[in-house]
């Protein structure tokens, strides 16, 4: 095995030696997963015909209209001992269309159309597939490739509706091109409405689109999509992973959210849960033909302790037909632009994650522990994802910092275009929980926003829905509090603790836009600091929706600072899409000032200023710049519509002079108020990126 290893050619690994050369240790390891890779598509162009007709299986699997209006029913249930189909359409009859076995473990059933020639299975009616068990048990299950799913009101179970609409919505815009720099809101349909209910994909189209349209992000990741039985889980126990949830709307106004999206120039993510499902029997996967294991490793490599959920079997060749045909329906059926893969590490690792601390010692990355079905997995989904769509997004949720996680594929990588800065939220929250205002170390805060690999790009963000979630609060909350429910108001003078969370709300999210990443995220409602926690109706809070909603209406009360926080995180995102700073190299950082609480740093030839400090502002203060000329204030956190104190004049023009300072060739004076972040750009550089 290792002579063959070493003749296995990684075609760009040089380049990711070039990058990090201490991967070089782990050669082997590295060139032994590139060659399950291509051992399994060598796997799939003889016995499949490729990529593109096996990613395309929900075409023959679930149910299928055929030409002539007979439907054409497939399933795969190895263990079952017989199938039957039943329903509206026989008066729920248990035996009177059966299945047929055929060769591994496939079952299939083809019904004529009725005497008129329509379909035998009407429109919006429903199913439901009854397992016999090879011990005479008998099961009522919903396809795993059923495309809609509904839940009765009095009902604890989904059942599976057949969806074949007579005039299926048609998409109108292209895709938009695809961002150089990530501006990504987060978002879930169900919250987003102030009224204590669970929203639509009609008012989302509606009223939240516009919002996120004149915040200037420029891209969607929603979350909660893919059909959960459990609304509390936030849409990451999914029972049903091909129907869009049915609690927002029907998969057309799905649809059409989506292309309005791609109407005002906006990408559109699929938070995509494949790190594990659900272990409901009667509404999910698990079980499915009757054993602990078909579409899961049996327990107990088949279930995960801590989330009490199933685990794929990653080597399982219909599990493999299953996921990434997954992937391929979402992209083309609705016409996502990319993923968000949710749970990244417990796919990577035997243990999960579970009780274990990554000190980012390459050994933790490499060896026994590390689960390569699922990594092969993830490396094979982004090579047919990026082969098929070149310009689809995938971002990874991992916390333990795997090398080349974000290299391609060709390199010896896993393929991910993106991966979250996890450390970021988790910084920003230590701090205002533990330190006083003087006590805020700037190395440490510029060490966390910078401390991320070279060559693979991240997505930085202050907070995200983990910190909005009941038991946590999000930076609004923790800066401010209490008298958010009192102090807003804009009729009378501002609080010193209202004050100081308005001006540290806008900067933290400043710092962390400028300096984190190579792209931005910011969960919905955090823009404008929404007061209180995200908590979902459940038995232990009797079921209420209180706090499962975004109360966008606080905008729309003029004389409530809300607007402000709004208004800077709009001009924060236009000016960034200005300039492109996410896009361009890391920043060149050339002060983080302990005594006198200041950061600066330059990147896209745009300065950024901040001065943490509670009291001292900074008269005729030296800040280095690389590129000479005329600089001129293009944000300014202090501004009086951001809830600031307008102590800066704007048609101030800042000169360099020759004086190289802090490793830079230029420098110049600013002025720098107390608690107020400035962003400068070059009057003489044409900032076309």
């Amino acid at each position: 095995m290792a002579d063959h290893e070493d003749i296995v050619s990684i075609p760009e690994f040089s380049n990711l030696l070039q990058t990090d050369p201490s991967l070089k240790k782990y050669e082997s390891d590295i060139r032994r997963r590139y060659d399950l890779l291509k051992k399994q598509l060598l796997l799939l162009e003889d016995v499949e015909g490729g990529i593109d007709q096996f990613t395309r299986s929900y075409r023959n699997f679930g149910v299928q209209r055929l030409p002539d209006n007979s439907l054409f029913f497939k399933e795969w249930a190895p263990a079952a001992e017989a199938l039957f189909l039943t329903g509206e359409f026989n008066g729920w009859d248990k035996f009177s269309h059966p299945y047929s076995k055929k060769e591994f473990g496939k079952w299939e059933l083809i019904l004529p159309p009725k005497p008129d020639n329509s379909p035998a299975v009407d429109h919006n009616t429903r199913l439901k597939v009854v397992v016999h068990t090879k011990e005479g048990e008998r099961l009522y299950r919903i396809s795993p490739w059923a495309k809609y799913v509904t839940r009765e009101e009095k009902s604890v179970v989904y059942d599976w509706v057949h969806w074949d609409p007579p005039q299926p919505y048609v998409h109108i815009h292209p895709r938009p091109k695809k961002p150089l720099s990530l501006r990504i809101y987060e978002a879930h349909v169900g919250i987003g409405s102030p009224e204590p209910k669970v929203a639509t994909y009609k008012n989302f189209t509606h009223n939240v689109l516009p919002r996120i349209k004149d915040l200037g992000y420029n891209c969607i990741q929603l979350m909660a999509i893919m059909e959960h039985a459990y609304y509390a889980s936030f849409g990451y126990q999914i029972t049903s992973y091909f129907a869009a949830s049915s609690r927002f709307g029907t998969p057309d106004e799905l649809k059409e959210l989506i292309d309005v999206a791609h109407s005002m120039g906006i990408v559109v993510l699929l938070d995509v849960v494949h790190s594990h499902a659900s272990k409901n029997t009667e509404d999910g996967l698990n079980a499915f033909d009757g054993s602990d294991s078909c579409f899961f490793h049996s327990p107990p490599r088949g279930e995960h302790s801590l989330w009490g959920s199933r685990l794929f079997n990653y080597a399982s060749w219909e599990v493999l037909r299953f996921l990434l045909s997954n992937l391929r329906w979402w992209l083309e059926e609705y016409r996502f632009d990319g993923f968000r893969f949710d749970g990244i590490t417990s796919m990577l690792y035997h243990h999960h994650g579970i009780g274990t601390g990554f000190s980012g010692d390459y050994s933790e990355y490499f060896g026994l522990h590390v689960d390569e079905e699922s990594l092969v997995y993830l490396m094979l989904s982004n090579h047919i994802l990026h082969t098929l769509y070149p310009d689809c997004i995938t971002i990874a949720e991992d916390v333990s910092g795997m090398p080349a996680l974000c290299r391609r594929v060709e390199e010896g990588g896993l393929g991910f275009d993106y991966r979250l800065a996890m450390a970021i939220p988790d910084k920003w929250i230590q701090i205002l929980k533990e330190l006083k205002d003087e006590e805020w170390d700037m190395g440490n805060i510029v060490f966390t926003l910078t401390n991320r690999r070279y060559g693979e790009k991240c997505i930085a963000y202050a907070e995200s829905h983990d910190q909005a979630l009941v038991g946590d609060k999000t930076l609004a909350f923790w800066l401010m509090d209490k008298e958010m429910y009192t102090n807003m108001s804009t009729l009378i003078p501002m609080s010193p603790i209202i004050d100081r969370g308005i001006q540290l709300h806008k900067m933290i999210r400043l710092l962390t836009h400028g300096l984190g990443g190579e792209g931005y995220l910011n969960f919905m409602g955090n823009e404008f600091g929404h007061p209180e926690w995200l908590d979902f109706p459940r038995e232990g809070n009797n079921q209420s929706y209180h706090y499962a909603r975004r109360q966008f209406n606080l905008l729309d009360t003029d004389h409530l600072r809300y607007h402000q926080l709004y208004a800077f995180d709009r001009d924060m995102n236009r000016t960034e899409d200005k300039y492109g700073w996410l896009a361009a190299p890391p920043a060149y950082i050339s002060a983080k000032h302990e005594g006198d609480k200041v950061i600066v740093f330059d990147r896209a030839n745009v300065l950024f200023i901040f001065n943490f400090h509670p009291s001292k502002s900074f008269q005729d203060y030296r800040v280095a710049v690389e590129a000479p000329g005329k600089y001129k204030i293009k944000l300014d956190s202090d501004e009086v519509q951001y809830g600031g104190h307008g102590r800066l004049v704007h048609n101030t023009d800042f000169f360099t002079e020759p004086q190289p300072f802090n490793g830079r060739s230029n420098s110049m004076l600013v002025y720098i108020p107390c608690r107020t972040a400035i962003v400068l750009a070059n009057e003489e550089i044409d900032y076309c990126y």
